[in-house]
């Protein structure tokens, strides 16, 4: 990551996985149609709060919810900030 950004707190910036291009049965999926990814790779993660600490970590693959996060650009790319909270789980 070319980038220097630290969040704070609880929070963690997650590069999104890319969006699927086509079904399983091989059907490729317009643009229009894709969904939100619902998973991603964790970039930068705070040191949590003083009485909980951080469970995820740099380089883990998560879950998160559709609605999860704020979309954020840094140094051209699009990333995802939200808190630990907001995460289902480590795959």
């Amino acid at each position: 990551m070319s980038t220097s950004f630290k969040p704070l707190a609880d929070r963690v910036l997650i590069e999104p996985a890319p969006a699927e291009q086509k079904t399983a049965s091989g059907i490729i999926i317009p643009d229009s149609a894709k969904e939100k990814p619902l998973k991603g790779k964790i970039i930068a993660a705070g040191n949590g709060k003083p009485d909980e600490p951080m469970t995820v970590k740099v380089g883990d693959e998560v879950l998160f919810g559709q609605y999860s996060g704020t979309e954020i650009k840094l140094d051209g790319t699009m990333y995802m900030i939200m808190r630990e909270a907001d995460i289902y789980g480590i795959l």
